[in-house]
């Protein structure tokens, strides 16, 4: 079992994403371990909108990552819009212009790197990191057209906030020694740092959208729900211990360390993904899950103000073991909410042609007389009516599945029965050869 580490005092993290477009499975991941760390050091978790790049940023890819990440159960302790701060960028750099530890050239400020200098730092993921200043040129504070550059308004921020961890990803180690060379030049307390590994794709390479580098909010549209997802995304370069693999988040927190992320990428696969998500869906009630998927349903046109909710939960008390995504109640489960469901060619030429109308037509007839429409009453008139015609139960079974569902596989034949009810049944079990 993973041992946290000893609480440390005022400890406060941040996630910074631009507005620059939504928030995707890598961000969200460093997001969620930025709010795991605060929560098990009883510290502070800080959203920081970093929209300096005024070009770029939308207010509507903003409202996205906050929707997201609400979505995702990680709540933030402080704002900031680094839009709002560029008088406190400006400021500083004139302060260090000042102190003739920056120049100015033109309207841009730049930051004197000194050579033959070796930065030091040790991270908490990936021990001692050193970098030669000889690597490093002069480092531009604020750009011409006035506004700060990246690494210097994370630094001003990051300092004036109080943040104590910089946890972020393995692409900004090169930015680390530029930063601290700018906490030295303002004399503000150098945080301690941790990079976390990528993501890949399962073909090794850096993930891409066709291995899952899309919005959360797609996996959202997709029917993926927020426990499915987080808990996941804790096991991309962390695990609880144990080989456990589905853990509640407030478990997780309690088991959480820095210190026990890998150093090496993770991969992403998008079946495990599924896997987890169908844990969790597993675990819910029927109620529970009904809140989730009413969405969806209504969404694709499938369920309309004033259904039975008593019949919506027996679908998916029936369907749930089934489903890895809300999305695929819909696939699966379809026939149960329209009539106007299609038959593939080749289900219809391998299941509907075993059986002749007149076998179909004298099931239906016996089913019209099943009182009450149950899985114990239907099944027992299904068997008398085959062991009448003296064939096999598979014989029968099967095209009338397909004749009912639209597909050859699904839950129990008698159960799908029921949850249909009598008047569709027969309906469709008359229709299936005109």
């Amino acid at each position: 079992m993973s041992t946290p580490e000893a609480p440390v005092s005022a400890v406060k993290v941040r996630f910074a994403p631009s507005p620059t477009g939504f928030l995707h499975i890598g961000g969200a991941r460093t997001a969620l371990f930025n709010w795991m760390y605060a929560r098990a050091q009883g510290g502070k978790f800080v959203l920081r909108v970093e929209d300096t790049d005024l070009e770029r940023s939308r207010p509507e890819f903003e409202k996205e990552i906050m929707d997201s990440m609400a979505w995702l159960g990680l709540t933030w302790d402080e704002l900031y819009k680094q839009s709002d701060r560029f008088g406190l960028y400006r400021d500083h750099a004139e302060k260090l212009v000042a102190g003739g530890k920056a120049f100015r050239d033109g309207t841009a400020v730049i930051l004197k790197v000194d050579k033959a200098r070796d930065i030091k730092f040790d991270d908490l993921i990936r021990g001692l990191i050193v970098f030669n200043t000889d690597e490093i040129k002069d480092q531009v504070l604020m750009k011409s057209d006035g506004s700060p550059a990246y690494s210097f308004s994370c630094v001003v921020d990051d300092a004036l906030m109080g943040i104590t961890h910089v946890i972020r990803g393995e692409d900004h180690i090169s930015n680390t020694p530029k930063q601290i060379l700018m906490y030295e030049a303002m004399g503000f307390k150098v945080p301690k740092f941790g990079h976390l590994p990528l993501i890949m794709g399962t073909d090794g390479a850096r993930l891409s959208k066709r291995f899952g580098a899309v919005a959360v909010s797609d996996y959202r549209k997709e029917g993926f729900i927020p426990e499915g997802l987080v808990n996941y995304l804790m096991l991309l370069g962390w695990s609880p211990g144990g080989d456990q693999e589905i853990i509640a988040m407030k478990n997780a927190v309690a088991k959480f360390s820095i210190k026990k992320i890998n150093k090496t990428a993770a991969q992403f696969n998008m079946e495990k993904l599924k896997w987890v998500n169908a844990q969790y869906i597993k675990a819910l009630t029927a109620k529970q899950l009904a809140v989730l998927a009413v969405p969806v349903l209504k969404e694709e046109g499938l369920l309309a103000d004033g259904f039975d909710p008593a019949w919506l939960e027996r679908v998916l008390e029936l369907y749930k073991s089934r489903m890895s995504t809300l999305r695929e109640l819909v696939e699966r489960a379809g026939f149960l909410f329209t009539d106007d469901f299609k038959v593939s060619d080749e289900v219809r030429a391998a299941q509907l042609t075993r059986v002749m109308p007149k076998e179909f037509a004298l099931l239906a007839d016996h089913l019209e007389k099943a009182e009450p429409f149950d899985v114990v009453t239907t099944e027992k008139i299904f068997r008398g009516v085959v062991a009448g015609l003296g064939i096999p139960m598979g014989e029968m079974v099967h095209p009338v599945r397909v004749a009912l569902t639209g597909d050859h596989v699904g839950p129990g034949l008698f159960d799908t029965m029921s949850v249909l009810g009598k008047a569709r049944t027969l309906a469709r079990l008359r229709a299936a050869f005109v």
